[in-house]
């Protein structure tokens, strides 16, 4: 026994190693990740401290004064300014007396440097003014500090004295990397898109599985069951061609159908109806061929998984209903839906959570148009964290987005095993209690 328990637990750790590296680490990391302001502004690593554009820009209504003093140059006369004129063969006079009377100065703008460069004892010339004024000017503007002590020290060294509150706003507005925050959240729950893109995918997946993923399924499985299995097996395999034809191939083809040049539209001349995209015309059409889409391949899966279920059932129960009487239609009701729960359950929950998380055919069909109209939520967190016309993707948005999908996919889960009767459906035969 002791054998048979330890042989058990070996064959299913690699299982457990697979549910752990490819679901809940992802599932983790998407949790903490979510809870940041990573993007690709900030990196998923730690940030530098930087007076960008932007920064000054949130700086102004803040702290206008300090970012104007941020924003202009200034000249220090400093030992790096020293050594460029020594390289540049400035007289050494003017060096020496720039060094001895002059060094660690620091002027607000260049009339002002070039006015004290100009009352040296030398008289440098006016080309020599302009030369040494450049050796000397400073700028913080772009430049990157990877610590707030490195930045405080800069701005000491060009003369701005900062009070530690000052210093603060400062470090946190110039601070490019990421921050925990629960923003991504009250963001998400306050947007006006998010309540249009939620009843997009409540309706993208209650159509597709109630319309093909379930009935259209059932009725491709039991219209098959009734076939002579030659043709049985030739309609199966059929079907199964948008399951597993490559996705590009696939919506290629149902482009090819509605493009202004394509199958509906050459018909549809002949009758006078001008040519049109009819998948991207209106949201209308781009739902209808979404749906369609979506519906066949997952369809193909349901029929496959029922028409198994089917000939699981005893062909003697079959045969004694047509002894009793029973018609097609009795047969399909007391027999086979009953016998049918637990594939039913399987497809409907293993569907559910499936249209909640792939989008590539809708990505590949629509990409979420025209205009949004066919954005559902696992697109939407794709476009907002890897691909948006924005530029900045935003990770921890992205994050957050797919963390609530998570969560909806559990709860319909469970929802779905308390509908089914799940204890029910694993509990003991009365037999063997």
């Amino acid at each position: 026994m002791n054998s048979s328990r330890a042989l058990g637990l070996l064959l299913i750790t690699p299982a457990v190693i697979i549910v752990i590296l490819f679901f809940l680490v992802p599932v983790v990391l998407t949790a903490i990740f979510s809870l940041t302001t990573m993007s690709t502004a900030t990196g998923i690593s730690g940030g530098a401290y930087q007076i960008a554009p932007n920064s000054l820009q949130r700086l102004r209504s803040l702290m206008p004064e300090i970012a104007g003093q941020l924003a202009e140059p200034k000249y220090v006369i400093d030992e790096a300014g020293l050594a460029a004129l020594e390289r540049l063969a400035i007289g050494s006079n003017i060096v020496n007396e720039l060094r001895t009377r002059h060094l660690d100065e620091v002027f607000s703008n260049r009339r002002e440097a070039e006015r004290m460069i100009k009352d040296l004892r030398d008289r440098p010339s006016m080309r020599e003014v302009k030369q040494i004024s450049d050796q000397f000017n400073r700028s913080l503007v772009n430049a990157r500090f990877r610590t707030k002590e490195a930045l405080f020290s800069a701005l000491d060294g060009m003369g701005l004295e900062l009070t530690s509150g000052q210093q603060e706003t400062l470090a946190t507005a110039t601070y490019s990397g990421w921050t925990w925050t629960n923003e991504n959240f009250r963001r998400m729950f306050t947007s006006a898109d998010t309540a249009r893109i939620l009843l997009n995918t409540v309706f993208y997946v209650s159509l597709v599985l109630v319309l093909f993923n379930t009935t259209y399924a059932m009725i491709l499985a039991i219209s098959t069951h009734y076939m002579p299995e030659a043709p049985a097996g030739f309609f199966r395999s059929l079907w199964l061609l948008p399951r597993i034809s490559p996705p590009v191939i696939y919506v290629l083809m149902w482009k090819w159908l509605a493009w202004d040049t394509g199958f509906i539209s050459l018909f549809l001349g002949q009758f006078g109806v001008p040519s049109k995209n009819w998948m991207l015309d209106s949201g209308a059409n781009a739902w209808t061929f979404v749906i369609l889409i979506n519906g066949f391949v997952g369809a193909s899966m349901g029929m496959l998984v029922f028409s198994s279920a089917l000939r699981a059932i005893p062909k003697s129960l079959f045969y004694a209903s047509e002894v009793d009487g029973a018609n097609r239609w009795q047969q399909i009701r007391y027999i086979i839906l009953p016998q049918m729960r637990w594939p039913i359950l399987f497809v409907t929950c293993y569907q559910t959570l499936s249209l909640l998380a792939s989008f590539d055919l809708i990505l590949l069909a629509t990409d979420g148009g025209p205009g949004g109209s066919t954005e559902v939520w696992s697109l939407a967190a794709y476009h907002t964290a890897l691909n948006n016309y924005a530029g900045n993707l935003e990770y921890g948005f992205g994050a957050a987005m797919a963390l609530v999908l998570v969560i909806i996919g559990i709860i319909l889960a469970l929802l779905y095993l308390r509908i089914f009767n799940y204890r029910a459906l694993v509990a003991k035969p009365l037999i063997e209690h």
